[in-house]
C-alpha cells in the first residue's frame, strides 16, 4: 500500500485549514467529508504501521497472508457474534452444511464472551447423543482453552476425520458446573423434516434445521400423513421446531407460507435500502386451515423464530413450549476472491406485527416447561418433589398403618427401564403430549362450530 494513498499530504492540510478558518461556527458538508476521509487515512496508516512492525519484529516469522486473514477475522468478529471471515476451507464446509450433509459433531454454535455457546445440538447427531444442550458453553477443546480463538477457528478445531474422538469441556450455567465429554466425530447427514401420524388423525412434523430439504420434504410429509389417515384430511398438526438452530431464510419463508393464505410473513430492515424487504404469503394453506400448534424452546433460533412469530402474529397457530433463543439478525454470505467468503450481519428481521426478537426471543402463547415423569428420569428439569421423595418420610401400608422398617426398593423398575431403553423406547414427551391435546381440543371445537 503506497504512502500516497495512506499518507496525509501538506497541500491537503492547507486546504482543510483554509476552509475551517472561513467557516468557524458551522462545518460545511465538504469539510466534514474531508475530515472523515483524512481520519480514515490516518487509521489505515496506523494499520499498515502495525503490519510492518509485526512482520519485522514478531518472535517467529509470519506470512503476509496469515496476518491479513487475522486482521480481516478480527475486524468482522468484533462487530457481532454472527459476522465472520470464512477461509476457503470453512466456506466450502458452510456450503456443505446448507445442502444437508457435512462432517463434524452436529451442533450450531455462536461466540459469546470469548467462549463458544451452543445454540442447539442437531437431532440424532454425536453432540445430541452426548447430551449437549442449548446454552452450554464450550470452554476447552482437547484440553486447549477457547479463549483467544475466533468462532471459525474454534469450529475448525471441532471438525475432523470421521471416527476421531474429541474432548470438550462444557460449562452448564443451569447447573453451575463444568464437566468434560468425549464425542466421536461422524458424518452428519441431516434429514431436516421428519413426520408421523399421531392418534385422532393429528399430524406431527418435526423440522430440525432449515436447509434446502425443507421445501422438498414438507409436501411429501403432508401427502404421506394424509395417506396414513386413510386418505382423509388431517384433523390438525403439531409443528415441532424445538432445538432448531435456524438456517436458510428462504426456507423459513416457505414453511410459513405453507400455512398462511395472506399477509406479511417477515420484514427485514438494515442500514442500506436494499436490505429493507417485506415478504408476503401467497394463497393456499397446505392443511386447509386445520388447527395447529408450534412447539419451540430455548434452542429454537433464527429461521425457526421467523416461522413461530409469523404463525403466532396471524393467529394461525398456538405457540407452546418455552421462550426461544432470540437471534433476530440476518446474515448475508458474500463471496470473496480466492474461494473465501464472509458472513456479514446486514439487517434485523421483524415479525408481521413489527416485533424485533433480537435478544428477546418469541414468548409462547402457552408456556410448557420440559417435564418428564420422575420414574423415567428423576434428574430432569421439571421434577417436583413429593412427600415420598423426602428423606426420613413416614411410610404406611395400604391400610394406613405405619411401617417401621422401610422396605428395600425393588430393582425391577430399573431392569424394566433398561429393557425399554434396549428396545429404543423414548422418554415421555410432556410438551408434545400437551400440544397434541390442544390440537385435538381445537379440532373438536372447530367441528362443533361449523356453520
Amino acid at each position: 500500500m503506497s504512502r500516497r494513498i495512506l499518507g496525509f499530504s501538506f497541500s491537503k492540510l492547507v486546504i482543510v485549514s483554509a476552509v475551517v478558518s472561513f467557516s468557524v461556527f458551522a462545518a460545511t458538508p465538504f469539510v466534514q467529508t474531508v475530515r472523515a476521509t483524512d481520519d480514515l487515512y490516518r487509521q489505515l496508516d496506523l494499520m499498515a504501521h502495525v503490519f510492518e512492525r509485526v512482520r519485522a519484529n514478531y518472535v517467529e516469522e509470519v506470512t503476509d497472508s496469515k496476518l491479513i486473514e487475522a486482521a480481516i477475522s478480527g475486524m468482522l468478529a468484533d462487530l457481532d457474534p454472527h459476522s465472520g471471515y470464512l477461509p476457503p476451507k470453512s466456506f466450502d464446509q458452510m456450503k456443505e452444511q446448507t445442502s444437508g450433509e457435512f462432517g463434524g459433531l452436529g451442533i450450531e454454535v455462536t461466540m459469546e464472551k470469548g467462549v463458544v455457546k451452543v445454540v442447539a445440538p442437531i437431532e440424532d447427531t454425536p453432540a445430541d447423543r452426548a447430551g449437549l444442550q442449548s446454552n452450554d458453553l464450550i470452554i476447552q477443546i482437547d484440553g486447549e482453552d477457547i479463549q483467544g480463538l475466533n468462532l471459525n477457528e474454534a469450529v475448525n478445531k471441532m471438525r475432523g476425520k470421521v471416527g476421531e474422538k474429541i474432548s470438550l469441556k462444557i460449562f452448564r450455567e443451569s447447573e453451575k458446573k463444568a464437566f468434560s465429554v468425549t464425542i466421536v466425530r461422524d458424518k452428519i447427514k441431516i434429514r431436516s423434516v421428519r413426520w408421523d401420524l399421531k392418534d385422532n388423525g393429528i399430524g406431527y412434523v418435526r423440522v430440525t434445521t432449515f436447509n434446502e430439504q425443507v421445501s422438498e420434504l414438507l409436501p411429501t410429509a403432508i401427502k404421506e400423513l394424509k395417506e396414513k389417515n386413510n386418505g382423509k384430511e388431517l384433523n390438525g398438526l403439531v409443528l415441532d421446531m424445538r432445538n432448531n438452530p435456524g438456517g436458510l431464510l428462504n426456507q423459513a419463508i416457505y414453511l410459513s407460507d405453507a400455512f398462511l393464505t395472506q399477509g406479511e410473513i417477515v420484514s427485514t430492515k438494515g442500514r442500506i435500502s436494499n436490505q429493507n424487504q417485506v415478504t408476503h404469503a401467497k394463497k393456499g394453506d397446505i392443511i386447509n386451515g386445520k388447527p395447529m400448534v408450534v412447539l419451540i424452546n430455548g434452542g429454537s433460533a433464527s429461521a425457526s423464530e421467523i416461522v413461530a412469530g409469523a404463525l403466532q402474529d396471524h393467529k394461525r397457530a398456538i405457540v407452546m413450549g418455552t421462550k426461544s433463543f432470540g437471534k433476530g439478525s440476518v446474515q448475508t454470505v458474500i463471496n470473496l476472491p480466492e474461494g473465501a467468503g464472509m458472513r456479514l450481519t446486514t439487517a434485523l428481521y421483524y415479525t408481521p406485527s413489527g416485533r424485533s426478537i433480537q435478544a428477546t426471543g418469541i414468548e409462547p402463547d402457552i408456556n410448557v416447561p420440559l417435564v418428564r415423569l420422575a420414574e423415567n428420569n428423576p434428574d430432569e428439569d421439571g421434577y417436583r418433589p413429593s412427600e415420598a421423595s423426602l428423606r426420613g418420610h413416614i411410610e404406611v401400608d395400604k391400610n394406613g398403618n405405619k411401617i417401621d422398617a422401610p422396605k428395600k426398593k425393588s430393582k425391577k423398575k430399573g431392569k424394566d427401564k433398561a429393557k425399554a431403553e434396549e428396545k429404543g423406547d423414548k422418554p415421555f414427551d410432556y410438551q408434545l403430549d400437551r400440544a397434541l391435546g390442544v390440537v385435538q381440543a381445537l379440532n373438536l371445537w372447530q367441528q362443533t362450530h361449523k356453520k
